[in-house]
């Protein structure tokens, strides 16, 4: 009986001892001390598949530590934005603040699209972790709290920490804010300890190249759906007894790359069940089937193309250049909660004067089908 006991003593403290070794073993970080650092960050995806958090630095990335002279501040070192009020290098305090609030914190940084201009500012997901010159935090080395960057605190778990990690990371939420285009934006922050202003500077350089396939559109702001109902505005002139007219339909096109496709392929095609007229383009009579010139109705199609018009022919494709300097307008396309720019492509409906002896009394109805090419193989 009592070597049967022995036996389950063993086994449990052989246990215990299997749970204490990872601690025994936890390693003191190395000395380093502060320095300037540099990165480029470049990165590229489709907004239908979006990339996970990005690491600008991974937890625990040490900026200082030396657990032979505390007196070095090491353990006090902090983060410090160039501006309270502007985002565009990153915003946050810029003056260390003995916080006790736990917690990593935002810093909006303003992101800028190359090609229109437009900026929207992402937070930054940043933070600062102390390290100890011994086992003093649960047993190990770190803290294991997180603190505000600009957090001067450094005495933390009733002793004074010997150095200093951090992390900075964009979330995968925030990364989703971003249209398609190029963004770019630059965050610098300079690291201090509470006695020195400045012992390093960190700057990282972003360049995202967004792109929005799934969302290339041809839109017409000025109707909810997609197969819009135009009225010719066709005028009689009693003096000549003639009648034509016409109409501009608002159109602007969404190529899914930031407005930033080598070109644009347009092809407008008459899509009624009828041959149409010289023009290419033809609106019959709406009650008599006929297939007569009395029962046809020809007009032009044009394309306004900055600033220049561009005659369109039935079922040829146009190729729009310059897609990098065109005219842009913003609009909120449908299905999107975020404004995006296309490029502003109104389509002229003509149908010059014809006598009005010549056709029948009535309405007339064309059908157009306007087509949307967008080159792959591109950002």
């Amino acid at each position: 009986m009592k070597r049967a006991l022995r036996g389950l003593m063993w086994v449990m403290l052989s246990t215990a001892l299997l749970v204490m070794v990872p601690r025994a073993f936890a390693q003191r970080p190395p000395e380093t001390h502060p320095v300037s650092e540099h990165r480029d960050i470049v990165m590229s995806w489709d907004r239908s598949a979006l990339p996970g958090d990005v690491e600008i630095l991974p937890p625990r990335t040490l900026l200082g530590y030396n657990a032979a002279d505390l007196g070095l501040g090491y353990g006090r070192l902090h983060f410090v934005c160039r501006s309270e009020s502007s985002a565009e290098r990153g915003r946050c305090p810029t003056l260390g603040e003995e916080t006790i609030g736990y917690g990593a914190e935002a810093i909006p940084l303003t992101f800028t699209a190359g090609r229109t201009g437009a900026q929207i500012d992402l937070n930054v997901t940043a933070s600062i972790e102390r390290a100890m010159p011994d086992r003093a935090c649960r047993g190990n080395y770190w803290a294991g709290d997180l603190l505000a960057p600009w957090s001067t605190l450094g005495e933390v778990c009733a002793s004074e920490a010997a150095g200093t990690g951090t992390e900075l990371l964009l979330s995968k939420d925030e990364l989703s804010k971003l249209v398609a285009g190029i963004w770019t934006a630059r965050l610098e922050l300079t690291l201090r300890t509470p006695g020195n202003s400045m012992l390093g500077t960190y700057s990282f350089d972003f360049s995202f190249a967004v792109t929005d396939r799934d969302a290339v559109a041809i839109y017409f702001p000025h109707f909810d759906e997609i197969s819009p109902h135009v009225g010719m505005n066709l005028r009689y002139d009693p003096i000549t007894q003639t009648v034509g007219g016409g109409t501009t339909v608002d159109m602007c096109l969404y190529d899914g790359l930031g407005s930033q496709a080598p070109y644009l392929g347009i092809t407008v095609r008459d899509s009624g069940g009828r041959a149409p007229g010289p023009s290419g383009f033809s609106a019959w009579h709406r009650d008599s089937g006929g297939s007569g010139d009395n029962a046809r109705l020809d007009y032009n199609v044009t394309l306004d193309y900055n600033g220049a018009p561009l005659p369109m022919r039935n079922g040829v494709e146009e190729q729009l250049t310059g897609i990098d300097t065109a005219k842009l307008k913003l609009v909120v396309l449908p299905g999107m909660s975020q404004p995006v720019f296309c490029v502003d492509t109104p389509l002229r409906l003509n149908m010059p004067r014809v006598p009005i002896a010549e056709k029948q009394p009535g309405y007339y109805r064309g059908d157009l089908k306007v087509e949307l090419r967008v080159p792959t193989g591109v950002p």
